[in-house]
């Protein structure tokens, strides 16, 4: 784990992590934003024409991105500007398989590493292929963070846990983004249940939308995820998004770093 990451779980407090996709509106802004308002680690997502596992607001997102002409290489580019501006936020790069590979897992690990990134999920890339690119990630000592699900039982949990760094991402919801949130006693049960397989902070995420919700999580996990709902901002405020997108970020911070005192 790097020490970004490590240091963001370590500050007496649950995380508070913040996603948008990149090149929707001005990234760059938007993401000074999140940190001002108080985010503990940004997820940057990578726009992908097939974001299955996305939910409308954020297919959408993928779309607009797409549409004014996003590459991987501007991506990157943000990457590296982000931590130029704030050296000590992590950074996780968040998308799926074929931008990542297609150049090669040697090549994406070195971009990654090149741009100041400290971890990469990959949405579509199962623990069994993990040779695709786990490995060149590691050896740049970049945490491949995966991905668990209400659906993934004590026989398979050591499979998703095995070559797993930075934090485990508990997926609240069988299903897409955005939709729906879990019963809180089910995210209870099943954070308990994984923690007791691995020492990996676990961050929950898919559903989390008003500061009520990320509160009631953080008592129970160790980091709160929300996407959607500042990609809606984005969606709905365009050039004035940042103003809109600090004052969540602020009342969700607030919200989950107080949720154990």
């Amino acid at each position: 784990m790097s020490s970004r990451l490590s240091s963001a779980f370590a500050k007496g407090h649950p995380a508070l992590i913040c996603f948008i996709t990149a090149g929707d509106g001005d990234t760059a802004a938007n993401l000074d934003a999140l940190v001002a308002g108080g985010a503990d680690v940004i997820e940057l997502g990578m726009p992908f024409t097939d974001p299955m596992a996305d939910g409308p607001a954020i297919q959408a997102a993928n779309l607009r991105s797409l549409g004014a002409g996003t590459k991987t290489a501007d991506v990157l580019r943000l990457a590296t500007e982000f931590r130029a501006r704030h050296p000590d936020i992590p950074l996780i790069l968040m998308g799926y398989a074929n931008p990542m590979v297609r150049r090669g897992p040697e090549w994406f690990a070195e971009a990654c590493t090149k741009a100041g990134v400290d971890g990469v999920i990959c949405v579509d890339l199962a623990p069994e292929e993990d040779p695709d690119l786990g490995p060149q990630l590691r050896a740049a000592g970049i945490s491949l963070i995966r991905l668990a699900t209400p659906t993934t039982d004590d026989k398979r949990l050591p499979t998703v846990l095995e070559g797993s760094s930075g934090f485990l991402y508990y997926v609240a919801v069988a299903g897409i983004t955005g939709m729906q949130q879990a019963a809180i006693g089910s995210i209870e049960d099943n954070v308990a249940r994984i923690k007791r397989s691995t020492d990996l902070p676990i961050a929950v995420g898919f559903g989390v939308r008003t500061p009520e919700q990320a509160a009631e999580i953080a008592r129970v996990a160790d980091g709160v995820v929300v996407g959607s709902a500042f990609v809606d901002i984005i969606a709905e405020h365009g050039a004035n998004a940042p103003e809109h997108l600090h004052k969540l970020t602020a009342s969700l911070a607030e919200a989950v770093h107080g949720a154990c005192t």
